[in-house]
């Protein structure tokens, strides 16, 4: 029974895992059909190449930084338990890996690629897996000093502040650093519309991530004697109201209706294994009319060039999460409780905190030393010529 357990529970996370990385397909197609044409095939080499990058990162130093273990034994050992812990590995990754996908949308259409990949490296091997250990790990007594404070650990079962808010927060120095998209904003105080080049494909980018996203929650569970349907139920209620507090604040927009769904899970993950059902709904619905007004607001008044969206979606409706997951968490609110608001708070602005100082620091240096952006000619020219040397549409068929 034992041996049957630890193959149930390496399969389990397994496919898992294996849902979460199909997530990053959503990412690519997400940013695909957001961005202008001529930055397409740059949307879905950024998203390959940047898994590629954390895969490395993480294996070789990311995974020790936040859970004390490392890699450089034996095959022997490492197929130990099903080879258990090389999947939960690989699950994790996954989640390590989201936050330069989250990045690339911000800093969409003018970033180099080389020096992102330098980005990806350093937030992927240190900045990231550091607030992951004092969340998920025990790291530096954190967790134990908040609950002797408030009377509960942080909680995040599935990554509103560890995974998203973390990276939408460290996208945001990023998106200052590099600057606005070329005439995005003009001297006279014009704004230069740049609708989406794919309707079609943003949506199918949506739905892979919404369809994984239940990967990304019930599998967080990481064993599966601790898998709960309430996490499920919660997820659907977040991505719905989501959805609705969207299509309704966003004046029936489909770039809105489509972000909707991804706001309201970014806001339940923290919470989704403690909130009833109608809470999850009600907390996917601020999210998604929080991201439909602060986008607005990021583009428009502020101007901030954020293409994606990544701060308001990912950056601050994940911090919603983490504080709702100490509102709607509790008995009071119909939730299982052993959730503190105090905790939440204290824990959400810690993982703020960090994760906007690390974007400062590491999008800072490379700006002063090897430069973020591509030039004027290759952005007016589209990072698909002037990185890759071709675009997603030939502009003619060869004719012999």
């Amino acid at each position: 029974m034992e041996a049957l357990k630890q193959g149930a529970d390496a399969l389990f996370i397994l496919l898992g895992g294996i849902m979460v990385l199909a997530m990053h397909a959503g990412f690519a197609f997400l940013e695909l059909g957001t961005v202008r044409r001529k930055n397409q095939v740059n949307a879905l080499v950024k998203i390959l190449v940047d898994f590629s990058v954390s895969t490395v990162a993480y294996f070789l130093v990311g995974y020790g930084v936040a859970y004390g273990t490392h890699f450089f034994v034996g095959a022997e050992q490492l197929a130990v338990k099903n080879g258990y812990e090389l999947v939960r590995f690989f699950f994790l990754l996954t989640f390590a890996a989201a936050i330069p996908a989250i990045i690339s949308g911000g800093i969409a259409e003018r970033a180099r690629f080389w020096p992102q990949l330098m980005a990806t490296a350093v937030i992927v091997g240190f900045i990231y897996p550091f607030f992951e250990g004092i969340a998920w790990n025990q790291h530096f007594g954190v967790q134990a000093w908040l609950k002797n404070l408030t009377g509960a650990e942080f909680h995040d079962f599935a990554g509103s502040v560890v995974v998203h808010a973390v990276g939408g927060w460290i996208a945001l120095p990023a998106v200052i650093l590099l600057g606005a998209r070329a005439n995005r904003y003009r001297k006279d105080g014009g704004i230069s519309a740049h609708p989406p080049s794919s309707i079609p494909f943003l949506a199918l980018g949506a739905w892979i991530l919404t369809v994984g996203w239940f990967g990304f929650n019930v599998m967080s569970a990481q064993t599966l004697d601790k898998i709960s349907g309430l996490v499920a139920v919660n997820s659907l209620m977040a991505m719905v109201g989501g959805t609705l507090a969207a299509l309704v604040a966003g004046k029936n927009d489909p770039g809105f209706v489509h972000n909707g769904p991804l706001a309201g899970l970014v806001a339940v993950c923290a919470g989704s294994d403690l909130m009833h059902p109608i809470g999850a709904l009600v907390v996917g619905a601020v999210a998604g009319a929080l991201f439909v007004t602060m986008f607005t607001w990021t583009q428009n008044k502020w101007k901030i060039d954020d293409v994606l969206g990544v701060w308001p979606l990912h950056g601050l409706c994940g911090t919603w999460g983490g504080i709702a997951a100490g509102i709607f968490g509790s008995q009071a609110l119909g939730g299982l409780g052993g959730v503190s608001f105090s905790a939440q708070l204290i824990g959400t602005s810690m993982g703020v905190a960090w994760a906007a100082a690390g974007g400062v620091l590491v999008y800072g240096l490379l700006k002063a030393t090897v430069g973020l952006r591509l030039s004027q000619e290759e952005e007016f020219e589209g990072a698909d010529q002037s990185i890759h040397n071709i675009s997603a549409t030939p502009e003619r068929e060869v004719n012999w």
